[in-house]
């Protein structure tokens, strides 16, 4: 099983309730850590803080 101690894991605010397409997110200093929910096995993705400020503020803007 893949752990990552010390990290403060948190579900997406976007995660639906019915447990399904949910990611997790644990930020550090260095790092923002990225992982599936339901496949905690999995390595998580790991991201610099100025990468995951980029894909959230893009994932924010208005789309159209």
């Amino acid at each position: 099983m893949s752990t990552t101690p010390g990290l403060d894991w948190f579900k997406s605010s976007y995660s639906g309730g019915d447990g399904d397409n949910c990611i997790e997110v644990a930020v550090s200093s260095k790092a923002v850590h990225i992982r599936d929910s339901k496949d905690k096995r999995m390595r998580p993705l790991t991201v610099t803080p100025e990468a995951w400020t980029a894909f959230t503020t893009l994932a924010e803007a208005p789309q159209g």
